[in-house]
């Protein structure tokens, strides 16, 4: 199925596709900026589904690979991952006077906050790059779908769901991902946490998801508020203690950043995309 989703314009193309490319895990996405696309695994009712989404500056041009029953559920993922339903105007209004966030509003007019299709793969990836760089992240993610994901259309791979990890043992799982026994061992927690009822899915109370993901062993306060905004769709969600966004603030420490971003509510998710995307992604 191929369909033509609406999106209120402008649209900054290429920073989502360079966004998009830099987080990309390998065997579950194909990555082509220079062709303004981007291919990737979806999790569906029937089986995993897959995606092709072409961005342009007025619509998303997206071909669902899925089973019948669940092309539309796999639209809606396509309309909240991209973030398709917001009006730019609005997020300028809020910050577009703003001395630090102007010039940065105006520059990429129409900038997305970068969702997700999957709150758990969202949440075991940025686990894995807890303390590493976004490319051992991105190794890590590619190693743990080779040895435990499913198949999927056009040659890709699913990434493996929480009841498949929470199965496996430590061992086994620092065996063939590389990662440290407590990484395993969190992985593992989570994966749990999610299999018995844990959802990552935009529409949660964030506080009460942020509670259990705090008491879960190895996850910390920028994990939790990175998912926020990734995987829950929290548009004001400021994970404080992020190093690039901490740089891109002149390095305050996380009390100062909370305190210099309170005018930028209820839309801080905007912020932190705008100054991660002038400071990560160009």
């Amino acid at each position: 199925m191929s369909v033509r989703i609406a999106l209120h314009p402008p649209f900054a193309v290429a920073p989502v596709l360079a966004a998009l490319a830099a987080h990309a895990v390998p065997g579950v996405e194909r990555a082509e900026p220079e062709a303004a696309r981007h291919t990737r695994t979806v999790p569906a009712p029937h089986g995993p589904a897959v995606v092709t989404v072409r961005l342009a500056d007025d619509h998303v041009a997206a071909t669902v690979h899925a089973h019948p029953g669940d092309e539309a559920e796999v639209v809606a993922l396509v309309r909240r991952w991209l973030d398709l339903e917001v009006d730019p105007a609005a997020v300028a209004d809020v910050l577009g006077a703003d001395p630090l966030l102007g010039p940065l509003v105006a520059a990429r007019p129409g900038l997305r906050v970068l969702g997700h299709v999957d709150g758990f793969e969202a949440a075991a990836v940025t686990v894995l790059g807890q303390q590493v760089s976004l490319a051992a992240a991105r190794t890590f993610a590619g190693r743990l779908v080779a040895a435990h994901g499913g198949a999927a259309p056009l040659g890709l791979r699913a990434f493996p769901r929480p009841a498949v990890i929470a199965g496996a043992a430590p061992e086994e799982l620092r065996a063939a991902v590389g990662i440290t026994r407590a990484r395993a061992r969190t992985l593992i927690a989570l994966a749990e946490a999610c299999a018995d009822g844990l959802d990552l899915r935009p529409g949660q109370d964030p506080a009460s998801v942020r509670r259990r993901l705090l008491a879960l062993p190895g996850i910390g306060p920028w994990t939790a508020d990175y998912l926020a905004l990734r995987a829950l769709g929290d548009r004001d969600a400021f994970p404080a203690t992020d190093l690039v966004l901490r740089r891109a603030l002149g390095n305050p420490a996380p009390a100062a950043a909370l305190a210099q971003a309170e005018p930028w509510r209820p839309l801080r998710a905007y912020a932190v995309t705008h100054l991660w995307t002038a400071h990560a992604y160009v």
